[in-house]
């Protein structure tokens, strides 16, 4: 009788105390974008500049040599990529960041990027807006785009 006592007091006590939750201690580094997300974020801007200004040697450099490239009606590889670049098969007239991610697996880095894009296409202008997936691999201390897939939003920015 007396263990039921003690039992149910010892209940009484934890069930009237406000519960405790741990949480680990809100780090500064923890909310400020690293070196890496920003060194990816500033290359993603330059990219867009550099198909914008058709800098072709600038996006081989940063274009891996297996790298493949998804549009809304062909899948290129690098050379067929630079090439339409090149000859003005797509005109990158101007790409509007809306909102820009990186995400790590290990040494590969995903940048989304939310933009309305202004492009000349088969020598029509046409604005889309677009999730671009960018997938960048590390090779030495270099960063290498793999792969550049758009995805046409269905939504109104």
């Amino acid at each position: 009788m007396r263990t039921v006592l003690v039992s149910l007091c010892l209940l009484s006590v934890v069930s009237a105390a406000p519960p405790v939750m741990a949480q680990a201690p809100a780090s500064p580094a923890a909310s400020a974008t690293s070196a890496a997300e920003q060194e990816l974020l500033k290359l993603s801007r330059d990219k867009w500049l550099w198909m914008a200004n058709r800098d072709v040697d600038a996006l081989a450099s940063l274009f891996h040599d297996s790298a493949v490239f998804v549009h809304m009606g062909a899948t290129m590889t690098k050379t067929q990529e630079l090439g339409t670049i090149k000859g003005g098969g797509i005109v990158y007239k101007q790409a509007e960041i809306h909102d820009a991610s990186v995400r790590f697996i290990d040494d590969t880095a995903i940048v989304l990027n939310r933009i309305t894009l202004v492009a000349v296409v088969g020598g029509n202008e046409v604005t889309n807006p677009f999730m671009v997936t960018e997938v960048y691999v590390k090779q030495g201390t270099a960063w290498k785009l793999g792969a550049l897939s758009f995805t046409r939003l269905l939504t109104p920015q």
